[in-house]
C-alpha cells in the first residue's frame, strides 16, 4: 500500500532510521490519527540543537494530522539514562528537576501547537505514575518480562560494559521504567508509537514488547539517525558550548550564526531536517557550488532561526550579520588599514581556499604556521565569529558574508579577508 503522508515525508527528509514493523505502522498511520510520543529527560533547563531532530519529528507528525505527546521525564531523570554515555549522569535534586522541566517546556512552544484538539500537542510527566510505584509490585508485574540476557545485548548496556565503565543497578532499571512509560501512555492516552534517537532503540523495543506481553496490543517504535556534522562533531555542540534553543541561553543572532556556519557538506541534509522548505527547493539549494553555496547557508540560517525564534528575530539576526560585515569592511577601507574591527586582506588565491592555519598566517594573525596551529587548537581562533578547532579546515571565499570572511585571534585582533 502507499506510504502514509507522514511516513513518506519523514523518510524523504531523512528522519527514519529503524522501525519495528514499518508495514503495520504505515497501515495504522493511513487509517487515521495516531497518538505518538518522544521522551525528554529534565537534565538541563533548556534543550539544545541535539534534540532538534526529535522536536522536528513531532512537528512533522502534527503537520500530518497525528497527535504528538511530549513526555517530560521528571521521574526517569531521577534514575539517569545510560544510553550513549561512558559514565553515570549527575544526580539531581527534585527541586532542580522541577526547575529544569519548567525551562524545557518553553523550548517546545515555537515548534508545536498545544491544546485539546485531536492533533494538538500535549505534555505529560512520567513522575505522575513512576513516583507512585512500589518496588516489589513493579518487579512482580513488570520485571518478569525482562531478562538480563536480553538487556545485556542492547547498546546502552553493552557499550558501557565493553569500555569497562561502571553501570549502576539504578541505571540498569532505566529500560524497565521507559518501557513502563510506553505502556502507561498506551493505557491512558491510546499512544501507539514511540519515537526517539537510534541510541534509544533497545529501550523502545522493550516497551513495544511489554505492551504486547501484558496488554496484547501492537504498538510501534521508530528511531531517527543520530546526527553528526560532516567533520564528525556532535550535533549542537561547539567549542563554546551547547547551542541552546531558548533565547535566554543563546541569542537569536548566535543561533543564526551557528546555522550560517554549517559545513558545505551538511547544508542539504540540514535543510531537509531543520527547515520546512519544499524538497524541490532543498535540491536546488544543495546543488549550488562555489560561493553560491552561501545562498543555501543563509537560507538555512534564516529558516531554522525563524522556526525557533520567530520571523522578526530571524530577520533581525540576518540584518545584524550584514551590518557587522558591511560596517567592518567600510570602516577598514576608510581607515586605509587598521580600525576597531580589523584589516582588510586581499588574497589572490583565496577562491581555491586555504587550510585555516595557513590563512591565519597569510592574514597576519599569526607569525608562523606553528603559532597558528596552537592558536586554533587552543580555541582562540574564530571564523565569522565562530570558534574553530580544526586547523586543516579549508576556508575560502565560499565562506564569505557580504564579500568578506572575518577572522579573529582572541578578542581584539581581526581581519576581513576577501579574494583579490
Amino acid at each position: 500500500m502507499p506510504r502514509s503522508d507522514f511516513l513518506q515525508e519523514a523518510i524523504e527528509r531523512g528522519f527514519v532510521h529503524q522501525c519495528t514493523d514499518a508495514e503495520a505502522l504505515n497501515a495504522a498511520l493511513s487509517a487515521g490519527p495516531v497518538p505518538a510520543y518522544i521522551g525528554f529527560d529534565c537534565t538541563a533547563d533548556s534543550l539544545h540543537v541535539g534534540s532538534l531532530v526529535q522536536i522536528m519529528l513531532l512537528r512533522l507528525l502534527q503537520k500530518h494530522g497525528h497527535k504528538p505527546f511530549v513526555l517530560l521525564g521528571a521521574g526517569t531523570t531521577r534514575i539517569g539514562d545510560p544510553s550513549g554515555r561512558d559514565e553515570s549522569r549527575q544526580m539531581l535534586t527534585d527541586d532542580a528537576i522541577a526547575a529544569n522541566m519548567r525551562g524545557i517546556r518553553r523550548a517546545f512552544e515555537p515548534f508545536l501547537r498545544f491544546g485539546d484538539g485531536a492533533s494538538d500537542a500535549a505534555v505529560v510527566n512520567n513522575a505522575d505514575w513512576l513516583n507512585a510505584l512500589g518496588y516489589i509490585p513493579l518487579l512482580r508485574e513488570v520485571g518478569t518480562h525482562f531478562t538480563i540476557n536480553r538487556m545485556l545485548t542492547f547498546d546502552s548496556v553493552r557499550l558501557r560494559l565493553d569500555r569497562e565503565q561502571p553501570l549502576t543497578f539504578l541505571e540498569f532499571n532505566y529500560m524497565i521504567l521507559q518501557s513502563y512509560d510506553f505502556r502507561e501512555l498506551l493505557r491512558r492516552h491510546g499512544v501507539l508509537l514511540q519515537m526517539g534517537g537510534s541510541d534509544q532503540w533497545g529501550n523502545i523495543v522493550s516497551g513495544v514488547e511489554l505492551c504486547r506481553r501484558t496488554d496484547g496490543k501492537q504498538v510501534f517504535g521508530l528511531t531517527s539517525p543520530l546526527i553528526t556534522t560532516a567533520s564528525g562533531a556532535k550535533m549542537g555542540k561547539t567549542a563554546e558550548g551547547a547551542v541552546w534553543l531558548t533565547a535566554d541561553r543563546v541569542t537569536p543572532y548566535d543561533y543564526w550564526q551557528f546555522w550560517r556556519n554549517a559545513e558545505d557538506a551538511d547544508v542539504g541534509r540540514f535543510l531537509r531536517l531543520f527547515t520546512e522548505l519544499p524538497l524541490d527547493e532543498v535540491k536546488r539549494l544543495e546543488s549550488l557550488g562555489g560561493a553560491d553555496i552561501n545562498e543555501a547557508k543563509r537560507t538555512l540560517a534564516y529558516e531554522a532561526t525563524r522556526l525557533a525564534h520567530g520571523e522578526n528575530a530571524a530577520l533581525g539576526a540576518e540584518q545584524t550579520a550584514k551590518q557587522i560585515f558591511a560596517g567592518a569592511a567600510d570602516a577598514a577601507v576608510g581607515a586605509g588599514a587598521l580600525n576597531s574591527e580589523g584589516v582588510v586582506v586581499a588574497l589572490p588565491d583565496f577562491e581555491a581556499g586555504k587550510p585555516a592555519f595557513q590563512l591565519f598566517v597569510a592574514a597576519g594573525l599569526a607569525e608562523s604556521n606553528g603559532e597558528a596551529r596552537r592558536l586554533i587548537r587552543g580555541g582562540g581562533a574564530k571564523v565569522n565569529d565562530q570558534t574553530i578547532t580544526d586547523e586543516m579546515r579549508l576556508i575560502s571565499s565560499a565562506d564569505a558574508v557580504g564579500g568578506f570572511v572575518k577572522l579573529s585571534a582572541g578578542r581584539k585582533q581581526h581581519r576581513l579577508v576577501r579574494a583579490a
